[in-house]
């Protein structure tokens, strides 16, 4: 009797485990790439058209700052972290796409803006195959050391050919600003901030689903044991160029972004410095994630703002207040790698779960076993 009820308690389902109901972020994560993707970038250029509406026109170029630099840090997570190929030249990259923009501005006025950016990208991406090509077979220092040399000999191309590329003074240009269907409705540093960030947002749509393709994996692997890649079947070397050129294509177009936001190419914005700096936001966001490189951009646009404003209340004197920015920098990605070596991205990843764990109900107590009672009947 007792084991005829034991069955037609189970029979009911009254100890059977229930599945969860999916949350809206697993019914997210379930939509195909494609169609994920674009959604997210729409909703995120949605909302910097919308900020772009409540800020003036400073914050709106500081805005389009973190637009190319997070396009330029994402092309640089794609190479470091993805393929492991360490750069310390992405700078120049980012010089060649500002000086395309320019001298296409200057000398075929006639292009629209998204015909220059697609030559900006062409010229960008044979950059990448001659750089990647030349340094596939080069690891670790020797490859840092070849892109650093990269970085440091491009801009003096500028005092080589003075008359074509400016000098040291670099090249000063006006673009059309917004169309005219959009006079009235927005200002030109708007329209700016907002093709800045359009750009940048296809950008990472096209690298997001490179990285959660074929491609992507291949690259992983590489980072991971090139040797066993290449026992896998892993074409070591093609692999390599190609992460290299989408990365240069993301340094081009993001200098590109940088010219067309500032009006400006000069051969002292793509010193060495930028290079070090992509880096180090790079590791300050976190590798291996896109959310990483966007912290980085935040962080590498906010953070000399932020402390040149604490500089000019504290009324330091200029040389103090012209370093200190580099130093607060150092000080925090310092500080970030010793807390987290995972960067801004997986602190944040782990104050998100702890809240998630504070709202989620306390789960049921056990059923206690009816086996005891069950012996003593």
């Amino acid at each position: 009797m007792v084991s005829l009820r034991n069955h037609e308690s189970t029979g009911r389902g009254e100890d059977a485990p229930r599945t969860p109901a999916p949350s809206a972020a697993d019914r997210w994560r379930a939509l195909p790439a494609l169609v994920r993707f674009p959604l997210a970038a729409a909703a995120a250029f949605v909302a910097v058209v919308a900020l772009t509406f409540v800020t003036g026109p400073t914050a709106d170029l500081r805005l389009g700052s973190v637009g190319y630099y997070m396009l330029a840090i994402a092309g640089l997570q794609l190479l470091i972290g993805y393929s492991g190929q360490v750069s310390l030249g992405h700078g120049a990259f980012m010089f060649i796409g500002a000086y395309t923009m320019a001298l296409l501005v200057l000398n075929v006025p006639a292009l629209p803006l998204w015909a220059n950016m697609l030559v900006t990208v062409a010229v960008a991406c044979v950059a990448g195959v001659l750089v990647g090509a030349a340094t596939a077979r080069l690891h670790g220092p020797y490859l840092a050391g070849a892109t650093l040399a990269l970085a440091v000999g491009l801009p003096s191309l500028t005092v080589r050919f003075p008359e074509l590329l400016g000098g040291s003074n670099g090249l000063a240009f006006s673009t059309r600003g917004a169309p005219a269907a959009l006079a009235g409705v927005v200002t030109t540093s708007q329209w700016q901030a907002a093709a800045v960030w359009l750009t940048t947002l296809v950008g990472l749509v096209l690298l997001a689903t490179i990285s959660a393709g074929r491609l992507g994996r291949r690259m992983r692997a590489l980072r991971d044991d090139e040797s066993a890649a290449a026992l896998a079947g892993i074409p070591v070397g093609r692999t390599k160029v190609a992460a290299f050129v989408i990365s240069a294509a993301c340094g081009g177009l993001a200098g590109a972004g940088q010219a067309y936001l500032l009006g400006t190419a000069t051969p002292s914005s793509f010193t060495v410095t930028l290079s070090l700096s992509l880096l180090a936001a790079l590791v300050l966001g976190g590798l291996g994630s896109m959310w990483g490189a966007f912290l980085g951009a935040v962080a590498l646009v906010y953070v000399e703002v932020w402390v040149e404003d604490l500089a000019h209340v504290l009324t330091l004197g200029t040389n103090v207040s012209n370093n200190l920015p580099i130093v607060f920098f150092g000080v925090l990605l310092i500080l970030v790698i010793l807390i987290r070596p995972d960067g801004l991205h997986g602190m944040f990843r782990s104050l998100a779960d702890l809240v998630r764990r504070g709202r989620r109900p306390a789960e049921p107590a056990p059923a206690r076993s009816r086996t005891p009672s069950t012996a003593r009947e």
